[in-house]
């Protein structure tokens, strides 16, 4: 018996493939298991296999094999692939981010995103499971005609990253910097709303602090928002804020442990990773309450209002900075928190909810 893994496409860094990868590797425990993907990074041809390649490779008996369908955008092909397989198919849901904030940007892009939400409709009846990776995700799959959910958080295993060397090159321009530093770290991708960081950091440098620093951390992956990122950081004249652009783990390691501050600001979230990341660096945590924030964040850091309005969010930030009662009672909490995410416990409830449909 097999039980292989498919998703759209296979990228350094995201947090969908770090998933395939980690669960790879708790499959592999129980028989073959592979990862296939309709693009794949170059950096990564080595280790994830083309999908065109999946029926050279299938057993002889795939009624007995099982597909696990990573969701997170549309891709016909892919769709028409899972449509007419015979293996049975497990969805494990990411979520689909809504395609309006991308449609000025990308409506190619857009389009993909609201097909795979249609996708997922038609597949309700086709998978035998669903496995959602927080609360707010299993709702959707309900809502779409899922009828065997299981919520599973995503494993996130912070002691591997805080093992990791940070940059050595990093770690000596950041501690050239003066003043705090204000960090983010996702894909620079209008829903998770950089645009609004630098408003935020405009306030902040303007009347509040202005030897405060921000970071976004990330890649850009839609060419026009990423130069409309750019002007507009330009136009802003912004001296002190610094887009990295995609970096390697050492050097996000090292953008951590320099951190003063975690801000996010994102509009659309079906977990969050870098939430858990900056906790456990012992960097205190805001971020707004959009889905599903709230459900990851828990009483790990300080929720601010849906709104994310500038100024409100600027002075929340300085009081975080300037307060150091508040800024432990946050480190503490985050800490807290990041215990109800134990990366065994997340890979033990993972693999049973996988193995009741073996």
């Amino acid at each position: 018996m097999q039980i292989n893994q498919v998703l759209v496409s296979a990228s350094v860094g995201d947090a969908v493939t770090n998933a395939a990868f980690e669960l790879r590797e708790l499959l592999r425990r129980v028989g073959p298991s592979d990862i296939y993907a309709r693009y794949i990074d170059p950096a990564l041809m080595d280790d994830v296999l083309l999908l065109r390649r999946y029926d050279r490779r299938a057993s002889h008996r795939p009624e007995r094999d099982v597909l696990i369908l990573h969701a997170s955008i549309g891709e016909p092909e892919l769709f028409r692939f899972l449509r007419h397989r015979p293996e049975r198919l497990v969805v494990v849901y990411h979520n689909v981010s809504p395609g309006d904030s991308f449609l000025p940007y990308d409506p190619a892009f857009a389009g993909l995103l609201e097909e795979g939400r249609r996708e997922l409709a038609v597949l309700a009846d086709r998978a035998v499971m669903a496995v959602a990776v927080s609360e707010f995700n299993a709702a959707e799959l309900r809502a779409l005609g899922f009828a065997d959910v299981r919520v599973s958080p995503l494993v996130v295993d912070v002691e591997r990253l805080r093992g990791i060397a940070p940059d050595p090159s990093t770690v000596n321009h950041l501690e050239q910097l003066d003043g705090p530093i204000v960090l983010f770290v996702g894909q620079l991708l209008p829903h998770k709303r950089p645009d609004l960081l630098l408003m935020v950091h405009h306030v902040l440098a303007t009347y509040l602090m202005p030897e405060a620093h921000l970071v976004l951390v990330g890649a850009g992956r839609l060419q026009r928002y990423q130069q409309g990122l750019q002007l507009f950081l330009q136009d802003l004249n912004l001296s002190r804020a610094w887009i990295t652009g995609s970096v390697s783990q050492e050097a996000l390691v090292a953008f951590y442990r320099h951190a003063t501050v975690f801000l996010t600001l994102s509009e659309h979230e079906g977990f969050c990773v870098p939430l858990l990341e900056a906790m456990a660096f012992s960097v205190p945590v805001l971020a707004r309450a959009r889905p599903a924030i709230p459900e990851t964040l828990g009483h790990g850091g300080l929720l601010l209002p849906e709104g994310g309005e500038p100024v409100l969010v600027a002075e929340a930030l300085a009081e975080v900075i300037e307060n150091d009662r508040l800024r432990q009672d946050l480190v503490a909490g985050g800490r807290a928190r990041l215990a109800d995410f134990d990366p065994d416990r997340a890979r033990a409830r993972l693999l049973d909810n996988l193995l009741s449909v073996i």
